[in-house]
């Protein structure tokens, strides 16, 4: 089935747009045993909370997860 541009253009997703869902997923189970949770996304700021309850923030899934890698390296 071959279909036009418009209907192609109606179901097209963005290819850049970030699965929050997938996101916050992957971010619990890679840092949750490392101390950190209350993992959220929300306004465009994505954040944990650190065992120490300091909130850690980032603009995308992946500078949230710098930013907690920087932390627990410092913990460590």
């Amino acid at each position: 089935m071959i279909m036009d541009r418009a209907a192609a253009a109606s179901g097209s997703r963005d290819p850049f747009a970030v699965d929050k869902d997938a996101a916050l997923a992957g971010l619990e189970l890679a840092w949750t045993d490392g101390g950190y949770r209350g993992f959220r996304a929300e306004g465009g700021i994505w954040a944990a909370i650190s065992s120490a309850g300091e909130v850690l923030t980032g603009a995308t899934p992946d500078a949230l997860a710098r930013a907690i890698r920087a932390n627990w390296q410092a913990m460590q």
